[in-house]
């Protein structure tokens, strides 16, 4: 088997090499684009509408192009987008035309949700014109702000938000939408007077992407045109108060215990200079942060939860370290791929059983300096149990070089869940290549750490590096490389495992059709292998992705066949239950098993997938049901429902996993939401229920009435006591200045 998956690691290496290799250009290139945004002294009124006289002063966009079915062809409906500023903000104004206007997607009317099932307007800035991060904001028809910041050009988080506004309005000829973007909302430098700048559009009944500027068949801050004649933009005072308050009453069922709490806290944001900011946080609450989803694990690793923090997502992008994280290696679990990560800001503020952790204060200093970006964070957290309050310290910056890749280091110090001091040091280089004349993109970094633990002397390093071509068209592949230490320790970071050197690779190619209902036919292979260092192996996969097919409509079907390799050296628990547990016992298990899945596009009114996984799984089998539906009554009234259903066998004992979600979500209007998420697994026995009232008068203003309730039947006898429950009210308002 090692032979194996060394000859397929080789193979791998050199598809690799052969997709770089390609000579074809693709139809549309980078390319100089720019267009030069209008200054006005009359700011347009953002009513969705495009009916004031000031949008003619801006000559419109009109070349966009396909990237989806096409590559480069004409789109199936015209846009035009126009761009003014004045000193206080960015306006953009899109006229995109429909011939049904009755059958444009719309099914999203929450503030903040992604619009993957909408049509929809983008715009992404990149206000330092660096091609290495930047902004993406969004709309639809029913003018929903979504927002998010690119962590790398390949990946964005979709929780991070700011401050701006947006209308729209369809008619006979098809919708508009107007955005207004504060020039106090986003960092930038007033000597640059050329900003990273592209649009796009989709038409979701017809799987339909088109782009101002494109390459590859995608667009992000690498691969974007320029807006000029940026100059005497009013950043104000560069100040924003923003106070909260929240009165929270827990309750914890027996025995009885009740307390209740008003916490006032206070977040304020200075800009320093244009391009550098601080903030300052006191008595931090997060009471109004959402609920993580349920995981069910059956494996002997940790899980991976993501950050859902305001605080901690802010300037987020300008920590990551190394590309940890970052992918797409179906072989790879998301504990893997994040593993040895040096700042993982959920260590932050929650404790090692997700429970809250108060946050005296913070500050954090973040931005750009001519070519350096820095990101600086200091907490002080409060005593909890046995652990003592701790100061806490992150420091992280790099620099860029060459066109599009930089160079960096991070630091961290202290230790937020022991007494024990921790500190990390680490180093890392990122090269990115957009612009090969082979119409290719290369990606790659390399990076390494070492902690300091008393009592943890030698073996404390953790180094890694990774080659990728991430085509979205014709070949594409990878590989990487990771080693962790037995004594890496990284206490403001998350370890999924240690002592192993962890291999990964990729390759397939994604064929585009033409004239047809299909769209894409994807081909590939995914592996990983995990060595310990002492010596043999630990867990290995082969994934063979057979076939994925996605139509014009964007419904999806794939067929999967998984190999598997695990050698258990410890005994650990899979299933627990009063009186029975079912363990894994120390032994080699090679099972495979294979997955067929289909889902459907989500811009219709009923939607949802279904997969079946049917195989071994270590000395015994296991049959999975993983089954998911969403009803869009209207924008007004949305239901979810999911299933996961594990039945496993094995000689010690068989078992049957439960894990099920129901959401529903009410838009009262614009501004008022009623949000509520049921979850349930049997093997927690616990049934969480999580309701919230969100009003959101406009950007920078929320309110709050939250409502977490958890039942628990610890006997598991089907029969349910309540265990806690925590109602929240809070609001907070932004000052700005």
């Amino acid at each position: 088997m090692t032979k194996l998956f060394w000859l397929t690691i080789t193979t791998l290496i050199l598809f690799s090499s052969q997709a770089n290799a390609q000579t074809d250009a693709p139809s549309i290139s980078v390319g100089p684009k720019q267009l030069r945004a209008v200054r006005v002294t009359t700011r347009p009124v953002i009513d969705g509408r495009m009916d004031e006289s000031v949008w003619q002063q801006a000559e419109p966009i009109t070349d966009f192009h396909q990237i989806r079915p096409g590559d480069g062809s004409s789109p199936s409906e015209p846009t035009e987008v126009y761009v003014l500023y004045d000193d206080d903000a960015l306006y953009i104004g899109a006229r995109m035309a429909d011939s049904d206007p009755a059958l444009i997607a719309a099914p999203t009317i929450r503030h903040g949700q992604g619009l993957g099932g909408d049509d929809r307007l983008v715009v992404i800035l990149d206000p330092f014109n660096t091609r290495r991060t930047g902004y993406r904001f969004e709309t639809n028809l029913n003018g929903v702000r979504h927002d998010a910041l690119y962590q790398s050009v390949s990946a964005f988080s979709g929780d991070w938000s700011t401050i701006w506004d947006t209308a729209a309005s369809s008619d006979d000829n098809g919708w508009t939408a107007e955005l207004e973007i504060p020039f106090k909302s986003l960092p930038f430098d007033p000597n640059i007077e050329t900003w990273g700048f592209n649009f796009g559009r989709g038409i979701r009944r017809r799987g339909e992407e088109m782009a101002w500027v494109s390459y590859n068949r995608t667009y992000n801050p690498s691969i974007a045109g320029e807006m000029t004649g940026m100059s005497g933009m009013d950043q104000g005072v560069g100040l924003d108060i923003v106070p909260s308050v929240s009165l929270s009453r827990q309750s914890r069922f027996n025995p009885d215990i009740n307390d209740t709490n008003m916490n006032p806290s206070l977040d304020a944001f200075y800009r320093l200079t244009p391009s550098l900011n601080a903030a300052l946080t006191i008595n931090t609450d997060f009471s109004a942060t959402e609920v993580d989803n349920r995981q069910v694990n059956l494996t002997r690793f940790n899980l991976f939860f993501p950050e859902k923090r305001d605080f901690f997502l802010n300037d987020s992008d300008l920590f990551q370290f190394g590309n940890i994280g970052g992918g797409g290696n179906n072989a790879v679990s998301r504990g893997a791929s994040e593993n040895a990560r040096p700042y993982f800001s959920r260590k932050l503020g929650l404790s090692q059983t997700g429970a809250p952790v108060d946050i005296e204060y913070g500050t954090r200093v973040s931005g750009r300096v001519g070519r350096w970006n820095i990101g600086t964070l200091a907490i002080r957290q409060d005593e909890f149990n046995v652990v003592n309050a701790s100061n806490l310290f992150i420091a992280r910056m790099s620099a860029n070089v060459l066109e599009e890749s930089s160079v960096g280091f991070i630091v961290t110090d202290g230790n937020p869940a022991s007494n024990i001091d921790n500190s990390v040091f680490g180093a890392d280089f990122r090269y990115l290549n957009t612009r090969l004349q082979s119409g290719r993109v290369i990606e790659s970094d390399a990076w390494y750490q070492v902690s300091d633990t008393p009592g943890r002397a030698q073996d404390d390093a953790a180094y890694g590096f990774g080659l990728r071509s991430p085509n979205n068209t014709g070949l594409r592949g990878g590989f990487g490389f990771k080693e962790v230490q037995r004594n890496f320790n990284p206490a403001m970071g998350y370890i999924n495992r240690a002592n192993i050197r962890d291999y990964i690779a990729d390759a397939g190619y994604t064929h585009f059709f033409s004239d047809s209902f299909l769209q894409t036919a994807y081909v590939g292979l995914d592996a990983q292998r995990i060595n310990v260092i002492d010596g043999g192996l630990q867990s290995q996969v082969l994934s063979f992705r057979l076939l994925e097919l996605e139509a014009n409509t964007r419904d999806r079907a794939g067929l999967r066949y998984q190999q598997n390799k695990e050698v258990v050296l410890t005994p650990f628990t899979l299933y627990s239950e009063p009186g029975r547990q079912v363990q894994m016992l120390p032994g080699d298990y090679e099972f495979d098993e294979i997955t067929a899945s289909f889902n459907t596009a989500n811009q219709r009114e009923f939607s949802g997938g279904l997969a079946y996984t049917t195989g071994d799984f270590y000395n015994g089998s296991r049959n999975n049901i993983n089954a998911s539906l969403t009803w869009i009554q209207s924008r007004y009234f949305v239901m979810s429902t999911s299933y996961d259903w594990n039945n496993i066998e094995l000689p010690q004992g068989d078992f049957i996993t439960r894990l099920t979600s129901l959401s529903t979500q009410v838009a009262f209007s614009s501004t008022l939401f009623w949000v509520s998420l049921l979850q349930y697994d049997n093997l927690s026995e616990e049934l969480g229920i999580n309701t919230r009232l969100q009003w959101i008068p406009k950007a920078g203003q929320e309110g709050f009435i939250v409502l977490n309730y958890n039942l628990q039947d610890k006997d598991k006898d089907n029969s349910f006591v309540s265990a806690t429950a925590e109602l929240s009210v809070k609001f907070r308002y932004t000052f700005r200045f």
